[in-house]
């Protein structure tokens, strides 16, 4: 498949107007991957990336933590990567095609994904990787996301960072708080640096473990289930006692001073019809993502 990475969907990030929201303009490219063809509870995560670009319309695009004009950088979004009949694993290799196409165009643009389930993930982390030398991840996430297959699919969105850790060295998640015998017992057996929910929720001393564990370049993936489900109430598999909407903060923030992010995903968010409030936090906590990767360079714009 040809991707087409010049164009993009009548429905933008930010709700940015033209003029600030072309290729040329922009050093933000936003993906829409509305994909879920793995779901094992519930479903609507393929209508995720609408629903993200739908909220993110109504953002004020200041940020009072940073102090920046945050679409200044300009946001330019991509037609979204379309969904294959195929099944899970040939989504995967079209995923890791498309991607591997926009990045040898995009220059020093930052790529941000919207899924979708995290079934996507594998492919965009094995086209970063081969751009970026010794890359880590951090896998922000309710569920550890590393059995060998899940009905009968090695790329189920169960398995997602057993699939990303073939192309990397190093992974750390967070948030982690539902996992199989057989997941648990990897993470002893290949010293994966795991840090459970229970371990860390209201306590301020574990993000500098976090950042120790990660190299210089980092993609970070976001299942929305690592937050709480009281505040995220929108995902497949909810799961009680995550992070709050400050602690995912407060690890991004971390991590964008200590080591370079070069690209992210955001995943799972299958929205309810008249609950908004997901919808709007997805969309914040992607803008702010962004925001703290490319801080800097917002700020040489405004100098």
């Amino acid at each position: 498949m040809s991707y087409r990475y010049d164009t993009g969907p009548a429905r933008t990030f930010l709700g940015l107007p033209e003029e600030d929201s072309t290729f040329d303009r922009s050093r933000v490219l936003v993906l829409p991957i509305p994909y879920e063809g793995t779901a094992s509870y519930g479903c609507g995560a393929r209508f995720g990336p609408e629903a993200i670009l739908a909220a993110s319309a109504f953002l004020e695009t200041y940020d009072d933590e940073l102090g920046l004009s945050t679409e200044q950088l300009g946001f330019h979004t991509l037609p979204a990567i379309p969904p294959t009949g195929a099944g899970a694993d040939a989504m995967t290799e079209r995923v890791y095609d498309a991607v591997k196409e926009i990045l040898a165009g995009a220059g020093n643009r930052f790529l941000l994904s919207l899924g979708g389930e995290h079934s996507v993930t594998p492919g965009l982390v094995r086209a970063f990787a081969e751009r970026h030398e010794g890359l880590s991840v951090l896998h922000l996430d309710a569920h550890a996301d590393l059995r060998e297959s899940y009905e009968d699919s090695r790329n189920s969105h169960a398995c997602a960072c057993r699939r990303f850790r073939e192309h990397v060295n190093r992974t750390v998640s967070v948030g982690i708080r539902s996992l199989s015998k057989g997941e648990a017992d990897l993470i002893v057996e290949e010293s994966i640096p795991v840090f459970f929910a229970r371990d860390i929720t209201g306590r301020p001393d574990w993000i500098e473990a976090v950042v120790e564990h990660l190299g210089p370049e980092v993609y970070v993936t976001v299942d929305l289930d690592v937050l709480d489900p009281s505040i995220m109430p929108s995902t497949g598999t909810p799961e009680p006692g995550g992070l709050s909407f400050g602690e995912v903060l407060a690890v991004l923030r971390a991590v964008s001073r200590r080591r370079k992010i070069v690209g992210a995903d955001l995943v799972e968010l299958a929205p309810n019809p008249g609950a908004h409030a997901p919808d709007f936090l997805a969309a914040k906590l992607a803008l702010k993502l962004v925001a703290y990767a490319r801080s800097n360079e917002i700020r040489r714009f405004q100098e």
